[in-house]
């Protein structure tokens, strides 16, 4: 079990970040609330109710994740290959501080030795270590290869699904409003997906249980998974008079 603990810097909150507003949820989520976040700004009349594929480096999937992660009232499985956000992950440790909430997340164990990854789950242990022990597992597929789903069920309404990992490139984050490009835009080719539909969401949501309940089970019985210390501070030399 991680008992780390360390603080990360705050990171801004933008106006697609739904947290802490119990007005805004998923109940009546149609994937047209998310056209706003296309380069058009609309879908074509033919688009399909059920299923939208977003693409980095053209449509805003950072704001589009964070509209559908914020917005969670009731449940959220997530597991997440590559987890490298500041503000995805504190969207995720405020659900995990909601009692209301039931939540899974399993990141990949080898992606999340990386340092950054490391800092932001010493970050969440500092916050708050039974919330990050209870939710977050840290793990391998059944046969200890790489855990490379990247995706979610929210709320058991919204599936969420694709090449994307969290962090700046893999989700082409944007630095002018609006609008891929400007001064230090990133973006990899990478697509995202937002599925309504009630029989992809029931299965999809059966699998990540599942792959959350293996990397459980393999850290009860090897440790995979579980957060290092970060270095410890070697002590100030003293000075001789």
């Amino acid at each position: 079990m991680a008992t780390v603990k360390k603080t990360s810097k705050n990171t801004k909150v933008s106006a697609s970040n739904a947290n802490g507003d119990p007005s805004k949820s998923l109940q009546t989520f149609s994937l047209l609330d998310l056209q706003q976040y296309t380069r058009e700004k609309s879908y074509s009349n033919t688009a399909s109710k059920d299923f939208h594929l977003f693409y980095v480096g053209r449509d805003d999937v950072h704001d589009i994740l964070k509209y559908v992660l914020s917005r969670v009232s009731v449940s959220l499985y997530l597991n997440m290959f590559g987890y490298d956000d500041d503000e995805l992950n504190d969207i995720l440790m405020a659900k995990a501080l909601d009692p209301q909430i039931t939540m899974l997340i399993t990141p990949d164990q080898s992606q999340a030795s990386g340092a950054h990854e490391q800092a932001l789950f010493h970050s969440d242990i500092a916050k708050n270590p039974t919330a990050y022990n209870t939710h977050f597992v840290v793990g391998q597929s059944a046969t200890h290869q790489i855990s490379h789903t990247k995706g979610f069920v929210a709320d058991g309404r919204v599936a969420a699904e694709g090449s994307v990992n969290w962090s700046t490139s893999g989700e082409g984050t944007f630095v002018v409003h609006g609008q891929p490009g400007g001064a230090g835009y990133v973006a990899q080719n990478n697509t995202q997906s937002v599925i309504t539909d009630p029989d992809t969401i029931s299965r999809f949501q059966t699998e990540l249980i599942t792959e959350h309940m293996t990397a459980a089970n393999q850290e009860k019985g090897t440790g995979v998974g579980q957060v290092s210390a970060p270095p410890a501070t070697a002590p100030a030399r003293k000075t001789a008079p």
